[in-house]
């Protein structure tokens, strides 16, 4: 069964209409292979623009459905419920995105126009593809891992921690804070870079939400979305991390000739860190 594809220009107010030839878009997908019905509409996405693409799909039988308006992210659900309304699947559904990827961006209206055709073109085209999906709901372990321990992993798993997440960082090195431990002021304002980091530090320690794994690196992810697996390798350490106070008695009993540390090495322009 050949597809019945339903085409719908916005003219967005001015947003689209103003910079796009929308009659010259439709114009063209009505032309295009399995077009229906091809229209344009000042704003599809209102109530009465909403149900001019319902008494389409009823009238014209149309499976799918092309929008050529503003951003997915804005209407794609409004749309796709429309579509639901109408008794098609939501998802016989695909948005060319003509006003922010072309209107607002895009001076010349024939060059806009231009763009906007072959957008528009795939699409239609790319919509021929879709097949009906249906949502369904699967069991998640709503867990999550960051790894990097830097500045920056740590304010991801104290977020994810207080929105009620478990938080598993994890930090390559004996220790998290990363370059910023290093600093000792930030730009541009010059704070001090302990003082901003030192509390967000104590605070991953102290949170119950977040299980810290230093010296530690992830060898393996596997699994999908929601159910992933992660094989984190901990490194030896020596040192029995439940009884250790940091109070560096052992360092003077330790047989080792020397302690491993990291040498900073410059070499034709680049740094190289090496450890000893």
């Amino acid at each position: 069964m050949r597809p019945s594809i339903g085409v719908y220009v916005c003219h967005c107010g001015t947003n689209i209409a103003g910079a796009v030839d929308v009659d010259e878009l439709v114009e063209f997908a009505a032309g295009a292979p399995d077009v229906t019905v091809a229209r344009d509409y000042q704003y599809v996405c209102s109530d009465p623009g909403q149900e001019l693409i319902r008494e389409d799909i009823k009238a014209e039988h149309l499976t799918h459905v092309v929008i050529a308006a503003c951003s997915p992210l804005m209407h794609e659900h409004t749309f796709r419920r429309t579509c639901a309304e109408a008794g098609i699947n939501p998802y016989m559904l695909q948005m060319a995105n003509v006003r922010e990827q072309v209107s607002w961006v895009t001076e010349n209206r024939q060059l806009a126009t231009q763009k906007a055709r072959r957008l528009l073109a795939a699409a239609i085209r790319r919509v021929r593809l879709h097949t009906p999906l249906e949502a369904r709901e699967v069991p998640i372990k709503p867990a999550v891992v960051v790894i990097g321990g830097g500045v920056a992993g740590i304010e991801a798993a104290l977020k994810l921690a207080q929105a009620g997440k478990k938080v598993y960082l994890v930090e390559r090195e004996p220790t998290i804070g990363g370059h910023m431990a290093l600093f000792d002021k930030t730009f541009p304002t010059l704070d001090c870079a302990a003082c901003i980091l030192t509390p967000k530090m104590v605070e991953v320690e102290q949170n119950p939400n977040i299980e810290l794994l230093t010296y530690a690196e992830v060898e393996e992810v596997s699994g999908h979305v929601g159910n992933y697996k992660v094989k984190i390798r901990k490194k030896t350490r020596y040192i029995d991390t439940e009884k250790c106070n940091g109070c560096g008695i052992c360092l003077q009993e330790c047989p080792a000739l020397r302690i491993p540390r990291e040498n900073r090495v410059v070499r034709k322009g680049q740094v190289i860190f090496n450890r000893a």
